[in-house]
């Protein structure tokens, strides 16, 4: 197995991400080419070329649509990824959940549907980083 497939999406390097910080509220669409980084709130939706993470202290109210995603805050809508979906153990969302893959740690509240667009069914891993 390469090291590509082994590693975590919030482990792989990239250049430098946006930041909405803790504090920060946004309403509106959001889209760009690039990484972004939710420590703060969103409502709207977003059209990202690139990896959305929504931290443990953000929310989001609003479709996600992005490469890949990573969820450890709140999310209530819907997420559409194009390759990964991983949904730690802080993770807490209401909506359905498509992705080519998608991981769930042990520990994660999803209320709604999850659907793999790949071959691969969910995964369940357990949380070993400090959060």
């Amino acid at each position: 197995m390469s090291e590509s497939r082994r590693r975590r999406l919030g482990d792989q390097p990239a250049g430098m991400p946006t930041m909405i910080n803790q504090g920060c509220k946004i309403h509106g669409e959001i889209s760009g080419i690039g990484d972004f980084v939710i420590h703060g709130n969103i409502v709207g939706d977003c059209h990202v070329n690139g990896r959305v993470s929504i931290a443990n202290s953000g929310s989001w109210e609003g479709s996600v649509r992005a490469d890949n995603v990573i969820v450890a805050g709140r999310l209530d809508g819907d997420i559409v990824a194009r390759g990964k979906v991983e949904i730690t153990t802080t993770a807490r969302i209401s909506g359905s959940v498509t992705g080519e893959a998608i991981a769930v740690a042990e520990g994660a509240v999803v209320e709604g549907v999850m659907q793999t667009t790949g071959k691969a069914e969910p995964l369940e891993f357990v949380e070993k980083r400090e959060s």
